[in-house]
Formats: structure tokens, sequence, C-alpha cells
């Protein structure tokens, strides 16, 4: 439904935007990430025909935004950042104006106007002039106007800025809802919100792409995703550290550093396609001891409970003993002893 051939855009010598290609399907959620200044911005004023590409070209349900412009504003519903409105008018009148400009007439004003006012949860502030508006509140106005004709390309600069956490629930729900149907196209700088709600993220910098994958795809291209930091006493940690080492899904285990104060750090990393999250599973279990090595409970590690751990580490099985928390993110209690059971799914 959206398609870049070579888009380029060239401002005197700086190039903001260049030679990008990508096409984006029905169905899809898009997140487009990148610092600032990178193109991103820039990118999206030329899909929606508010700047001319320098070279190339993109097409939108097969309108060309060189030279088919209006047929390419008329297919697309977008909200640029800033989400600009006009102030001195009535959020009920300004819905109104925007249908009327999509060209719609009568009684199907209303009904475009309500079904918007709904989706976007702006009963409380529907009869109040824009510029007396929250941030938020603009925010959702802006997002209206972009549903308002039901469009099948809906491209949204950073739609959740400036929103409290129960509005960013609702803005992405309904992001969700309007998926199925829709090609969709998301700048945020909230990695939170690209694992949310987007089916595929794109990076871009300096112009250029970078990236192009699934969320999960571009998370496991760093060494660190799903990684497990282990604090262990450093007279201890050769034999540990070879026993992490030895586990099936681990790709390698490395040393964060000098030991400090008796205790050294290592990150044990997981093999490339290893790793998976099925339901129940967290990704290491800590057996608490206490001065005679009796189990006096099991404590679990990283993001779900198992349902059937053992109490205790099963025969045969290689656990080891080591006088700090095994992670530097983890709440540990102090002065006890854990013991690390490598028999659990530590990689999940």
């Amino acid at each position: 439904m959206i398609v870049l051939e070579n888009l380029t855009k060239r401002f005197g010598d700086l190039t903001a935007v260049d030679a990008v290609s990508m096409a984006v399907r029905r169905g899809e959620v898009l997140g487009f990430l990148g610092p600032n200044g990178a193109g991103k911005s820039t990118t999206m004023k030329m899909v929606c025909g508010y700047l001319t590409p320098t070279s190339g070209t993109a097409r939108v349900q097969g309108h060309d935004v060189v030279t088919e412009p209006m047929a390419v504003k008329a297919a697309i519903g977008y909200l640029p950042e800033g989400a600009p409105t006009y102030g001195d008018m009535r959020v009920s009148a300004f819905l109104r104006f925007i249908a009327q400009i999509r060209g719609f007439n009568g009684a199907e004003i209303g009904r475009r106007v309500d079904r918007v006012r709904e989706m976007a949860a702006l009963d409380e502030v529907f009869d109040r002039p824009v510029e007396t508006l929250s941030k938020g509140f603009k925010r959702r106005v802006g997002l209206a106007q972009a549903i308002l004709h039901d469009p099948e390309v809906l491209i949204m600069d950073e739609p959740t800025d400036g929103l409290d956490p129960n509005q960013k629930h609702q803005v992405r729900s309904l992001i969700k809802d309007m998926a199925h149907n829709k090609a969709i196209v998301i700048s945020t700088h909230i990695l939170e919100e690209v694992e949310a709600i987007c089916t595929r993220a794109v990076v871009i910098a300096h112009g250029k792409l970078l990236a192009d994958g699934t969320p999960e795809q571009l998370l496991c291209r760093d060494a660190r995703h799903n990684a497990v930091v282990v604090k262990l006493a450093a007279d201890q940690a050769a034999d540990i550290v070879a026993g992490l080492a030895a586990l099936d899904q681990v790709a390698g285990v490395d040393a964060l550093g000098d030991p400090v104060g008796g205790t050294a750090a290592f990150r044990a990393r997981p093999k490339a396609g290893g790793v998976h999250r099925p339901a129940g599973r967290r990704f290491a279990q800590v057996q608490e001891r206490d001065a005679r090595g009796n189990v006096r409970g099991t404590r679990p590690y990283g993001r779900s409970v198992p349902q059937n751990h053992p109490g205790r580490c099963p025969r045969g099985s290689r656990c080891v003993t080591s006088g700090s928390s095994p992670s530097a993110n983890w709440r540990a209690i102090s002065r006890r002893r854990w013991r690390l059971c490598s028999s659990s799914s530590f990689w999940p």
C-alpha cells in the first residue's frame, strides 16, 4: 500500500533522506525509529505529499506522490508532529470543518464526527476551544482528524507524545484495533511503544535505512539482548562460569571488568535463535539455603513463574553456590547464600 523507491531529499548540501526504499503492506504497523535529525519526519512529509522529493518517488495505493499529490492526500490520514489545529475553533467545529474538507455532506458529517469523538475519547472536551486543551487532548484531536475519513493508510508522527499513561494505553489499543485493514506507519522514540503495537520496525540514521525487521529480530542483534548479569564471589567464579558456559543455550559468558570487593560480575549470553518465552517460565531459578545447605525457598528471576519447579535441585544437576545475588538488577537479600540451579530453564 506504501512503496518507497530511492526516496531522496536534499536541502542545499544537506542530504536529509538518502535513497530510502521499502514497502508497507496492509495489516502492518511499521515503527519508524531513529534519533533526532535522522530523517523520519522528512520521509513522512514526502510520502504525504507535503514535501517534493529531490529524486526517487513514493506511491500510496498506486498513486505517485510527485505526479498525483492530491490523490495521495485523499488516500491517507496524517497526524503531523505537534498535531497543528485551529486554536480558536471548538473541537466539535474543527472536526466538522475537517469532515467538510474531506468531502462529506449532510448527516454523514455528524456520523463521522460522532464516530471519531468516541474513538478518541473526546466527550469531556468536545465543546471547548482547542487552544484551552492540554497537550494530550490536542494530540487526540489531531488523531481524530487523521482517522475521520477512515483512511486505509495512516501515517502518524509520535502519536502518543504528551499523553498520560491511560491515554497512551487507549491510543495504542485504538491503533491495534485499526491495524487489521490498514497500513500504519508510526514515528516514535519510545522503544516500549514499538514492542507494544508494531509488527515491524525500521531504523533510520543520517537519512539512510539501517535495519528492517520485526521488533524481536532487531532486539536480537544486540549481544546483550536477553543476557543475564551474574555477580559471584571472585574465589568461586571460575567453576561457576564454567558451569554456565556448559549450558546448551548459552553462547558465552563474558567478564564485566575486574573484581571489586571480592565480587566478580559476568554476562551470560544466549545463543542466537535459542531464546523464546513460553508462558509460565522465568529466566532462572535461585534457591535460598541456610548455613547447613538446606533449601529454605526458591526465588525466581525473570518475567514469570514456572509451574512445577522442584523445591530442591534434582540429582545430577549442576548447582553452584555464590556469595551474592545472581543478578545486578535483582533485589537480593543481603548476608544470605543462594544456589543457582542450572537444571531449571535458565533460558526460557
